[in-house]
């Protein structure tokens, strides 16, 4: 375990104990998969602490497995602490009946467009969101294209299954 990943992991857990569910080493990157309901505290926490410093929102992205049952659907963000040059991945989970999740605009005004990319693609309903709204695809679609819930190929081929396409 890295030094930067016992040292967050530490400060987390003694700020927000039981919400914080995991953390690992993911290649370079600390991982923390916390509870949805502390997200906002969690993510407002590492950005204004003055010791923690994450204040620039690198990535935020929607993740659909849906044979994780109970947490069929994510949201990863992936935050920056520029003078320190730290980079460090949270995770949240939730059912397929639970998709809202709170806005982080109120944190990063540019989670604006990211949040409306998930939303389009994965049907994620940020509360609070100021314009939450299709931002790529067409405002008649009434389906979520990243969802892994479409074949990825006609079903009359026989040459080709899903489970060479990690399904």
């Amino acid at each position: 375990m890295s030094e930067l990943l016992e040292t967050l992991s530490g400060k987390l857990h003694e700020k927000f104990g039981s919400n914080l569910i995991k953390a690992s080493m993911d290649y370079d990157f600390p991982v923390f998969l916390i509870e949805k309901n502390s997200l906002i505290e969690i993510l407002t926490y590492l950005k204004t602490d003055p010791e923690m410093g994450f204040n620039f929102l690198t990535t935020l992205c929607g993740v659909h497995t849906p044979n994780n049952t109970g947490a069929e659907f994510g949201v990863m963000y992936q935050l920056q602490n520029m003078e320190k040059n730290w980079r460090i991945r949270l995770k949240i989970t939730m059912p397929e009946d639970d998709l809202k999740v709170p806005t982080l605009t109120v944190l990063w005004p540019a989670a604006n467009w990211m949040e409306r990319q998930e939303y389009d693609f994965f049907g994620f309903n940020f509360t609070g969101h100021p314009d939450l709204r299709r931002i790529l695809n067409m405002d008649e679609m009434n389906y979520f294209p990243m969802r892994k819930q479409y074949p990825l190929e006609d079903a009359g081929r026989e040459d080709k299954d899903d489970k060479f396409f990690g399904r």
